[in-house]
C-alpha cells in the first residue's frame, strides 16, 4: 500500500475506527497524491520568483493562453477564471459558498459537525465517487422500490452490491415500518450497511413530513446502535423544491449529522437543479459522523481519499462552470430569484394536483403521493404502463416513462401550467384505447 494510503488510514482509524471499516478495498486503498507532481509544482507556485516551468498548462503575458474565437463567447469572464485547472476538490470559494448555502436552507445544522463540500462532476459523479469509496461486492444497499435506475447502475452493476428493496408508499405517505423492518431484517449480523435515501424522491415526487423524517433518522441511529456501521446517503438532487406545508423543510442530512460514531452521513447535492444548471455539471459530497467536529482530522483524511478519486478519474470539475456557480451564489438576488422559480414550480405541482382530483381518471389510473421535486407517477390499472407510454408516443406526440408495468412518471417540470389539463386528458385517451381492447 502506498504510504500516502497508509498515513491517511492511520489517521481515520485513530479519530474513528467504524469510519475505517465502511471503507471499501478501494477506499483504503485511495490517497491523494500530495507528494510529487502537485506538491513540487504547489512548492514553485509559492517560491519560483524568475521562471516556474512546473505548471501543465499553456500561458501567456502571465494568463492562460486562449483562442479568441473561444474566450469572445464569454464576455466578462477572465481566461484564468475559465480555462485554468481547478484543484481536484473544487474553488476553495466555491465550497465555501456551498457550505455557507446548506447553512442557510437548513439552519439545524448549525453547529454540527460536518466535512467541507467536495466539488463533484454533477450528482452522479458523486454517487460514484461513494460506490468507490465504500462498497465492495457483496455489501447489503438497502433502497426503496421507487427509485432511479443510475442507483442500479452504480451500486449494483459497477460496485456489485447486493441489493435490499423495500416498499416506499404505506397508503398517503413514507412507510416508515417497512424501512424500519428492512433495516432490523437486512443488517442482522452485518458489519456493514448501506442505505440510500432520495428525497424529493425521483420517480414519485414525494418527500417525507417532519415526523416521517424525524421516524427514519431514529431508524437508522437504532441501527448504529446495535453495533452495525451505516453509511447513509442522503441523495438531495431536488432540495427545496417542497409545494406542501406539512413537508419536512431541511434535510434529513440535518437529523443524521453528528448522531453517531457509526452513522457515516454522506449528503449528495448540486447546483444541476438547485441552480437551475444541468448542463454545467456540478455536485457536491458532505461528510457527517458522531464525535467529529468541522475541520477535524477525520474529515481532512476522508476529503484527501476523495480528491484521490477524482484526480484518478477526471482530474477535476470544470472551473468555468465553477466560477459561475460561485458568481451566482454571491449574487444578492440569489435566494429572491431562486424562490420565484420554486413558485412556478409549485403552481405547476397544484395544477396537476387539481386536474387528477377529477372523478373521470379513477377507472384509469390512481396518483401516488407527491408533494415536492419534478414528478410525479400514476398506478396504471388494467393496461400496462410501458405499453400505454408507446400508444401515447406514437399516436397522440406525449412522452412519458414507464417505470415498471404499473408505474407511469409524468415531469410536470417541463409542462407549462396552462398545457397540464391536456396532457393528463391524452393520457387518459389513450388508456381508453387500450383498455377497449383488453
Amino acid at each position: 500500500m502506498n504510504p500516502l494510503a497508509q498515513e491517511l488510514n492511520q489517521k481515520i482509524v485513530a479519530a474513528n475506527p467504524h469510519v475505517f471499516a465502511m471503507l471499501s478495498d478501494l477506499g483504503k486503498e485511495i490517497f491523494f497524491p500530495s507528494k510529487g507532481i502537485l506538491s513540487q509544482s504547489a512548492e514553485a507556485s509559492k517560491q519560483a520568483k524568475r521562471f516556474n516551468a512546473t505548471i501543465g498548462t499553456a500561458m501567456s503575458d502571465g494568463q492562460a493562453m486562449f483562442l479568441p474565437s473561444l474566450m469572445e463567447q464569454l464576455p466578462g469572464i477572465k481566461a484564468n477564471d475559465a480555462l485554468l485547472y481547478a484543484p481536484s476538490p473544487g474553488l476553495p470559494a466555491l465550497r465555501a459558498c456551498w457550505r455557507e448555502k446548506t447553512l442557510h436552507d437548513n439552519p439545524s445544522l448549525v453547529g454540527k459537525g460536518f466535512s467541507l463540500p467536495v466539488v463533484t462532476n454533477g450528482l452522479s459523479h458523486g454517487l460514484s465517487i461513494i460506490a468507490d469509496m465504500f462498497i465492495n461486492p457483496g455489501d447489503t444497499f438497502i433502497y426503496p422500490d421507487k427509485n432511479w435506475d443510475n442507483y442500479h447502475l452504480n451500486y449494483m452493476v459497477r460496485s456489485g452490491a447486493v441489493a435490499k428493496l423495500f416498499p416506499f408508499f404505506n397508503g398517503g405517505g413514507f412507510n416508515v415500518a417497512a424501512f424500519r423492518a428492512a433495516l432490523q431484517e437486512h443488517s442482522a449480523g452485518q458489519e456493514k450497511v448501506i442505505v440510500l435515501l432520495n428525497f424529493p424522491n425521483n420517480p414519485s415526487g414525494y418527500a417525507p413530513t417532519e415526523a416521517e423524517g424525524a421516524a427514519i433518522a431514529d431508524a437508522l441511529v437504532e441501527t448504529a446502535e446495535r453495533g452495525v456501521n451505516v453509511v447513509a446517503i442522503i441523495d438531495d438532487a431536488y432540495y427545496g423544491l417542497f409545494f406542501e406545508a406539512d413537508v419536512m423543510r431541511e434535510s434529513l442530512f440535518t437529523k443524521l449529522a453528528g448522531r453517531h460514531p457509526r452513522l457515516l452521513a454522506i449528503k449528495a447535492d448540486a447546483a444541476t437543479k438547485e441552480v437551475y444548471v444541468w448542463g454545467l455539471r456540478v455536485g457536491f459530497l458532505s461528510l457527517s459522523v458522531g464525535g467529529a467536529e468541522e475541520g477535524s482530522v477525520l474529515y481532512e483524511a476522508l476529503t484527501a481519499k476523495i480528491g484521490g478519486l477524482i484526480r484518478s478519474v477526471v482530474s477535476n470539475c470544470s472551473a468555468l462552470s465553477q466560477f459561475l456557480i460561485v458568481q451566482a451564489l454571491q449574487n444578492p438576488r440569489f435566494y429572491d430569484e431562486r424562490a420565484a422559480k420554486v413558485a412556478l414550480m409549485q403552481r405547476r405541482a397544484l395544477k396537476v394536483k387539481a386536474v387528477l382530483a377529477n372523478p373521470r381518471y379513477a377507472d384509469a389510473w390512481e396518483p401516488y403521493p407527491f408533494n415536492s421535486g419534478y414528478f410525479m407517477c400514476l398506478c396504471i390499472k388494467k393496461v400496462d404502463a410501458e405499453v400505454l407510454r408507446k400508444h401515447l408516443l406514437e399516436k397522440y406526440g406525449v412522452g412519458t416513462i414507464s417505470i415498471t408495468p404499473t408505474d407511469l412518471r409524468v415531469a410536470f417540470s417541463c409542462l407549462e401550467e396552462g398545457d397540464i389539463q391536456e396532457v393528463f386528458d391524452l393520457i387518459y385517451q389513450a388508456w381508453q384505447d387500450l383498455a377497449a381492447k383488453s
